[in-house]
């Protein structure tokens, strides 16, 4: 008796369900690795085999369901990503990974410490990449989610050949609830279209330093070249917004420009070229609302995660960890910065250092410090904030 109960609690186990390779679909992706992808019998053999080993994890589905960006408040969602840990750490992969980082920036105009803070945000540098079997992320989300199956379905083809191209087997990577790799946690389909080999060792491996960095500051221009990173432009500003602006809010990509936002009532928090595309950003909190004004490289971000949490917190901490690692300082406080032109660390360096010295003893002050102002080159966006444990603030200057 009790060995027939334990028979039909695993026969009816998450992990229990009939084989993949019985799904009615399953047939269809088959002639799709076919047609598409060139497979060949023995390549088609593979993902048969790689059909039949991979299991049912309803709570994989779950989990993207309910990620974060999509569930919390913006109160509650930033301090996950934008910390005093956070940033220390951060800051010291800045310092270890310069000559990767700064190549990069170079080669792609993408400021070393976005590209630091999206390896930050997605994977903790390296840390955490996933526990789950990406086989069977993918083939549970592409053959029962509810809503995404298509696209997860795709991904589970893309996967399939990229195990193919690179030899390895399906049911041996580890990843993400969703099947992204790597410490820059790439879908297949991108892992294979925009993956660089940026240490030229032969293997293009996204479990490897510099090829993640290379390849996130490749992403960032390549992804969706609409919004594609545009080199020395700035990220985002806070807005000053007057009543309730007709607008809509948090779209994917710019809807306006910062002249027709201004007629609309919101206004930025400094000077910005009047005929930039621009979008409003409305960030829920516990209590009220914040007001941004993104530009065109705050949807490049966007293009790597499609959720304005997500955006933000990537850009908060981009500037939190640029001036704590060129800083002896603990980072107290921090001002936005969009990159130089150039790459000179130096300069760069010391324009932090001369803002954040002028605004330290001004932190409460919704007034800008005496002789602080912002060079038109960094395009400031005049965002001060505390780490002090026991405080926790921010303050729009000029407001």
């Amino acid at each position: 008796m009790r060995t027939l109960i334990a028979l039909l609690l695993l026969l009816t186990s998450p992990l229990a369900a009939a084989s993949y390779a019985d799904h009615p679909r399953s047939e269809e992706l088959l002639q799709l690795l076919a047609k598409e992808y060139r497979f060949s019998n023995d390549d088609l053999a593979m993902a048969r085999r790689a059909l039949a080993a991979a299991n049912k994890v309803p709570k994989l589905i779950e989990a993207e369901q309910n990620a974060k960006e999509k569930t919390l408040t913006w109160t509650r969602y930033r301090p996950i990503h934008v910390n005093q840990r956070n940033i220390e750490r951060g800051a010291a992969f800045m310092r270890e990974q310069a000559d990767w980082l700064s190549k990069a920036e170079a080669e792609f105009g993408v400021p070393a410490e976005v590209i630091a803070a999206i390896l930050g945000v997605e994977t903790k540098w390296g840390g955490y990449t996933g526990p789950h079997r990406v086989l069977d992320s993918l083939a549970t989300q592409g053959f029962d989610h509810p809503r995404r199956h298509a696209f997860f379905f795709r991904e589970l083809a893309e996967y399939l050949a990229f195990c193919r191209d690179q030899g390895r087997d399906p049911a041996e990577v580890v990843g993400s609830y969703a099947g992204a790799m790597g410490l820059a946690q790439f879908m297949p389909s991108n892992y294979r279209r925009l993956a660089l080999d940026y240490d030229q060792d032969g293997d293009v491996d996204l479990w490897s330093i510099p090829d993640a960095i290379g390849s996130i500051g490749a992403y960032l221009v390549r992804y969706r070249p609409s919004v594609g990173w545009q080199r020395g432009q700035p990220v985002a500003v806070r807005a000053v917004v007057s009543g309730r602006p007709d607008s809509d809010a948090n779209p994917r990509k710019p809807n306006s420009t910062v002249q027709a936002l201004s007629r609309l009532g919101i206004q930025p928090a400094l000077g910005l070229d009047a005929t930039l595309e621009a979008a409003h950003l409305e960030l829920v909190l516990d209590e009220g609302r914040e007001h941004w004004i993104g530009l065109n490289n705050f949807f490049s971000i966007m293009s790597y995660n499609p959720r304005v949490f997500y955006a933000m917190s990537v850009y908060e901490l981009s500037q939190a960890i640029a001036v704590a690692a060129v800083s002896a300082d603990s980072p107290v406080a921090w001002l936005s910065l969009s990159p130089l032109p150039s790459i000179d660390r130096s300069s760069r360096s010391a324009e932090m250092t001369r803002n954040v010295t002028a605004l330290r003893s001004h932190v409460e002050s919704t007034e800008p410090p005496s002789g602080f102002l912002p060079s038109s080159d960094s395009r400031a966006s005049l965002i001060v904030s505390s780490f002090s444990p026991s405080i926790s603030f921010s303050t729009t200057i000029g407001a």
